[in-house]
């Protein structure tokens, strides 16, 4: 019987310290009345997180006001790339509780909705606040913690603006032998762009701006380079709306998003 109890004991130890690796899902209406599908956000690029609080605890706010900064910034450079969704830990939360809780908090960037209990368990959390974090096709977790530290809001940052970068390229890891990295800033843009291209070896260079149609509408660059390649670009002249910067290398290309909004 005791060698029984042991292990019962291992395997409830095993279920709530595994960490899950991908987001579960949910889909209905918030506390104020208005409809998300978790998967509907990741397919479509962005970037989630979610905080788990405990009602009455003074500890947690604090948390989600500074990563509601951090996310606000981002959006204002990637229009609704971060959404972000606020759960009580339990169940027996009311609506009227989390609506209020989120609004009294300044923190309109997060939707509210109650009965997080089996969400929170599935992110192994048991710490207050719980903040997860969720991107990409996969759904995956890219980032999670039990106990927030003010350097998170770093590490979160530069995650989402990977999946940002990531989630606007194409063609970029079949030029992998070639191109070690490909980055535009800032985007949306205004009036300028700065275009940094890593490059492995010598190669002609190739950068143009195509509309969405795939018209060629600026040749950027034509040129042999080697090493960090940085240019700098003007697109005052270009029309608000959204075109392609295309890397051409040794035959290869690569097409990363562009939005201009003046």
């Amino acid at each position: 019987m005791k060698k029984l109890n042991l292990l019962l004991f291992a395997l409830l130890l095993l279920v709530f310290t595994t960490k899950a690796q991908t987001a579960m899902d949910f889909a209905g209406n918030d506390c104020n009345g208005n409809y998300h599908h978790l998967f509907s956000d990741l397919d479509s690029g962005k970037a989630v997180l979610l905080h788990f609080y405990m009602p009455n605890c003074s500890s947690c706010p604090p948390p989600a006001q500074k990563i509601q900064m951090m996310a606000n910034n981002i959006n204002l450079q990637c229009p609704d790339m971060v959404r972000a969704y606020a759960f009580p830990y339990n169940n027996t939360t009311s609506c009227t509780y989390s609506a209020n809780w989120v609004s009294t908090n300044g923190l309109s960037l997060y939707m509210p909705y109650d009965s997080g209990a089996t969400q929170v368990a599935h992110y192994g959390g048991f710490g207050m606040p719980t903040v997860v974090l969720l991107g990409g096709l996969d759904h995956r977790i890219m980032f999670s913690t039990l106990s927030f530290s003010t350097s998170d809001t770093t590490i979160m940052r530069d995650s989402i603006m990977a999946l940002y970068n990531a989630m606007n390229q194409t063609g970029l890891a079949d030029m992998k032998e070639v191109v070690n990295s490909f980055s535009i800033y800032p985007n949306p843009a205004n009036d300028n762009i700065s275009l940094n291209i890593n490059l492995k070896r010598p190669s002609n260079l190739l950068i143009d701006i195509c509309d969405i149609s795939g018209r060629q509408i600026e040749i950027i660059s034509n040129e042999r380079h080697d090493g960090i390649y940085l240019k700098d670009f003007n697109t005052s002249k270009l029309p608000n709306g959204n075109y392609y910067v295309r890397l051409r290398v040794d035959n290869k290309s690569a097409t990363q998003k562009l939005t201009i909004s003046h």
